[in-house]
């Protein structure tokens, strides 16, 4: 699938492309492994995926990487999710200022883990600075409970008579300050957004792979940016 890196337009690449990292407890049980293990492997597919969406240009990443639902999973697995998330940042963090990539964070910090929160909000700061590509990391993150939160923040700070218009909102989205998500890769098969930034996804073409996240590799990105490229964003109009 190389040929599809060449094909590809660089001047027409997504500004925004959220990922639904989906597949890893399947991927971990095919192999007879623990399920924490298929988060490891899929925590290892980031690196290169950054250093592919850097190549192309791509100026946002969003990764769904823990839902509020998934609150519900067992604890040893939740818990082990946390303390690679904790690895993950140890591990990458001067690769990643040297990269230029700057980290966000989506989601409630609410009922985090200090260490995991700490972590997060020093990755965040360490390069606030960075301009090359944004890896927004949607962490205890649900869709709903976003627009919750954006409407009771618009409420606690709206002036008096003001009426809330699209722009108000956006302002108190986690997102706030970044682009529409243009195109949305779910992997696993599964064929639903699952609570995945419902307001940032209005307009953008969604693909569907059967890949598992843990096997999922730069020439899989290529493809899609290329199928991507093919298709014709009306955003409503003719």
């Amino acid at each position: 699938m190389k040929e599809y890196e060449r094909l590809i337009d660089r001047d027409r690449v997504p500004r925004h492309v959220a990922i639904n990292m989906d597949g890893n407890g399947r991927w971990a049980q095919k192999r007879s492994l623990p399920r924490v293990e298929g988060h490891r492997r899929g925590a290892q597919v980031i690196e290169s995926l950054m250093d592919a969406a850097i190549g192309l240009g791509i100026g946002v990443v969003s990764l769904f990487a823990f839902s509020t639902e998934n609150w519900s999973r067992p604890k040893d697995e939740i818990a082990g999710i946390w303390r690679l998330l904790e690895m993950f940042f140890e591990a990458n963090i001067e690769k990643i200022k040297k990269k230029g990539v700057r980290l966000r964070h989506s989601g409630s910090t609410l009922h985090l883990p200090a260490s995991t929160r700490k972590i997060i909000e020093d990755s965040v700061g360490q390069t606030r600075n960075n301009r090359v590509i944004i890896l927004n990391f949607c962490l205890n993150y649900g869709g709903r409970q976003e627009l919750l939160d954006a409407v009771n923040g618009w409420a606690a700070s709206r002036k008096h008579g003001e009426k809330l218009s699209e722009r108000a909102l956006e302002r108190h989205l986690y997102t706030a300050g970044l682009p529409d998500v243009d195109l949305l890769i779910r992997t696993s098969g599964e064929h639903r957004i699952s609570n995945f930034l419902l307001w940032q996804l209005a307009y953008a073409e969604m693909i569907f792979t059967r890949v598992l996240w843990p096997d999922f590799k730069p020439r899989h990105l290529y493809r899609m940016i290329y199928e991507y490229q093919q298709r014709d964003r009306r955003f409503g109009g003719l």
